[in-house]
């Protein structure tokens, strides 16, 4: 085993490219360009990403897409970063911005980790939505998951004053454990007691509704950041 192999870093994901539609493929290939940032060792500047001054939520994993379309278009006033790692879902999120005329999305197809480490700068995020992240259910696998109190202490760092994290999950124990880590986090505050009411904001995706007939739970997790500085 080599000394690179040795020292690599666990992934919160494994790379499942699936198949792509004619229609994803295309929006790649003429999309992308457009809004698409490639990963950079250098810190984005924002307002030119996006054009314009405006609050700017991270999104880490949106899958297909839906909802960050649908939460984007909601809210114009706001801008919205968005990572993921798999290309189906990276093309269907750009073929949703054009087929509704979405202005304030971009997307940068990347570890989100790293994004983090070497992009986004201190103070720079007003939210942060980490919906629906892989559980990693095996207690062998719970290493990978995404959200670890290094992982949260992290992203605190990037956080504005009065930013948030929200998380939701469909899998109880994930929520738990959610809940406990952000918790213990002394840079932020539960909003409430316990699990949040869904926000308006975060739209019904159709796998959660087709859930939720079916009797199973959604648990959404809101945290604020209450100091200026992580550091």
């Amino acid at each position: 085993m080599d000394e690179q192999t040795l020292h690599r870093p666990v992934r919160s994901f494994v790379l499942r490219q699936g198949r792509m539609s004619k229609a994803q493929t295309r929006a790649i290939d003429t999309l992308l360009p457009l809004y698409g940032i490639p990963f950079s060792h250098a810190h984005l500047d924002l307002a030119s990403a996006f054009g314009r001054q405006a609050p700017t939520i991270l999104e880490i994993g949106f899958g297909m897409g839906d909802g960050t379309a649908a939460i984007a278009l909601q809210h114009p006033e706001n801008n919205y970063l968005c990572i993921e790692v798999h290309t189906p879902g990276v093309g269907s999120l750009l073929k949703q911005i054009e087929d509704s005329g979405i202005k304030n999305i971009r997307i940068i197809q990347h570890d989100a980790v790293e994004v983090l480490d070497e992009m986004i700068a201190v103070n720079a995020l007003d939210g942060v939505h980490i919906f629906f992240p892989d559980p990693w259910h095996k207690k062998r696998h719970h290493k990978r998951r995404l959200i670890q109190a290094e992982f949260i202490r992290k992203l605190c760092a990037h956080l504005k004053p009065g930013a948030y994290i929200h998380a939701a999950t469909d899998w109880e124990e994930y929520a738990a454990y959610i809940l406990e880590t952000l918790a213990a986090e002394p840079l932020l505050e539960n909003t409430v007691e316990g699990y949040a009411p869904r926000p308006a904001y975060r739209p019904l995706t159709k796998f959660e509704q087709r859930g939720l007939k079916l009797g199973h739970g959604v648990w959404d997790i809101v945290f604020g950041s209450f100091r200026k500085s992580c550091w």
